[in-house]
């Protein structure tokens, strides 16, 4: 069953969990699960229907460009990460 990282800033809505193991063949399945088992967890990665603009998704620790129908292993871990910005511009 693929296992998603829970992000430490919305750890209060999976009860401090660090990772959560969730049944799901895609992407979509799996999120969907996720908020059946811990309500407010989708609207932190999805924007309606998409993933949110700014949220990376790791399948395994390689950033990918998935959509929600995209098919994930059994074995899989996920990270949901927000983008970095910022930094310092040196001329």
């Amino acid at each position: 069953m693929p296992v998603i990282v829970i992000p430490s800033l919305i750890r209060n809505l999976t009860n401090g969990e660090e990772s959560v193991p969730v049944e799901g063949a895609t992407i979509r399945e799996i999120i969907n699960n996720l908020e059946e088992q811990y309500p407010g967890t989708k609207v932190k990665f999805c924007d309606g229907d998409r993933i949110r603009p700014g949220i990376g998704v790791y399948i395994n620790g390689v950033l990918t460009r998935v959509a929600m129908h995209d098919r994930v292993d059994d074995d899989a871990e996920l990270h949901f990460l927000p983008a970095i910005s910022g930094g310092v511009v040196s001329n």
